[in-house]
Formats: structure tokens, C-alpha cells, sequence
């Protein structure tokens, strides 16, 4: 039997961590980049990348599984200490943004490779915390719908898909995309887009004065 040692196991979750950030780098400019590609981007032979992973497919599904990590986190970061229902939603959309946006080329290839039901299944913990945010919302007053918490938490996981897609697609900037995505998730909430815009405004200006922000 063979044993690795901690030499060797410290230098493979190394190779593991380069070629994941180098497949991400490689498949945000070239979506249909190769195996071949990510392990010449990545400087090393292509043995070693299935060494890791034995599929691109593989690859990409652990990429989307560290965004949907990424994307949990930012979330809770963001609504932790906000009792406001909307100010919740409203940071926390613009904290998934800042992630999302780096992920989203990557969520588009893995709607095709992972499949949509792949990806729900990934954001059912995150899908979870959003329904107990609108629920609060809505029993505050301060979310207005004829859904019920759960349906409503899809349009907006939905809406921000969309959002993406629009900026894949070029039809907005991903400078914007994140603004406008936390309006149209609160306007849909029901709240009036007036207050939403005013809300969205304040805690992004609040955000860009923090130190690094």
C-alpha cells in the first residue's frame, strides 16, 4: 500500500486549488475552453488535472459548488445585525452581486452542463434563509405579494439569473447590474419603487465609503 505523505498531500491540494482557479479565470474568458487549455493555463500536464478531476464536467461542478459557498456566505455576512426586512434584502442582494457577477459565465455554462435542477438543488440552503427574510417581510407589512414566501423567493433566485444573463448578453453593465438587481428583487417584494431605489441608493453609498470598499 502506498502512503502519501503530508509533503505530498500539501503539494496535490495545491495543484488542486491553482487548477481550480485557473479553470475559473480560463472559463470566464473562453467558455468553451478545454481540458487541455485550463492544465497548459494552469502549467501542468493534462494527466494531472484528471488526476483531480476525471471530467470537465467534474471541474465545472466543483467550481459551481464553491460560487453557491461563496454566495451563502456573502449573504449571511451581509443581513447579519439588520432587523429591517427590506434593508436586509437589499444588502444582501448587492453582496451576492459582488459574487455573483465573478461567477456568472460560469453559472451560464453550468446550466448546461450541471442542469438548472443541479443548481436549485445547490441553492436550496440559501433559498431557505431568503424565505424566512421574506416571510418576516411579509408579516411586518413590509413586503406586499399574492406568493406565499416560498414562491416568491424563486422569482427573485430567477430574476437574478436573469440579471446575469442580461449582462452576459451585453445588455447591461455589471457596474449597474447589481444596483438594479436589489431594486427590482424589492419592487417585485412589493415594495414602491421610489423607496426601493432611495433604499438601494443609501446602503450602496454606505458600502462604497467602507475602508477597502
Amino acid at each position: 500500500m502506498t502512503v502519501m505523505t503530508t509533503g505530498n498531500t500539501s503539494r496535490a491540494d495545491a495543484n488542486r486549488r491553482r487548477i481550480l482557479d485557473v479553470a475559473l479565470a480560463e472559463l470566464l474568458r473562453d467558455p468553451d475552453a478545454s481540458m487541455d487549455q485550463i492544465a497548459r493555463a494552469a502549467g501542468v500536464v493534462r494527466r494531472t488535472v484528471y488526476g483531480h478531476f476525471p471530467s470537465r464536467e467534474a471541474l465545472i461542478s466543483t467550481l459551481v459548488d464553491e460560487a453557491v459557498a461563496a454566495l451563502a456566505d456573502a449573504d449571511a455576512d451581509a443581513r447579519e445585525g439588520v432587523s429591517d426586512p427590506a434593508e436586509a434584502v437589499a444588502r444582501s442582494v448587492l453582496a451576492i452581486w459582488e459574487i455573483a457577477d465573478r461567477y456568472r459565465l460560469l453559472i451560464a455554462l453550468a446550466q448546461r452542463t450541471v442542469t438548472v435542477q443541479g443548481i436549485r438543488e445547490r441553492l436550496a440552503p440559501l433559498r431557505a434563509g431568503k424565505v424566512r427574510q421574506l416571510q418576516q417581510g411579509l408579516d411586518k407589512g413590509v413586503f406586499s405579494s399574492p406568493l406565499p414566501a416560498q414562491a416568491l423567493a424563486y422569482v427573485h433566485e430567477q430574476m437574478l439569473f436573469a440579471v446575469m444573463e442580461a449582462v452576459n448578453d451585453g445588455l447591461l453593465t455589471a457596474q449597474e447590474a447589481g444596483r438594479s438587481a436589489a431594486v427590482t428583487v424589492l419592487t417585485a417584494a412589493g415594495v414602491p419603487a421610489s423607496t426601493a431605489t432611495a433604499l438601494v441608493a443609501r446602503v450602496s453609498g454606505e458600502e462604497r465609503r467602507k475602508p477597502g470598499g
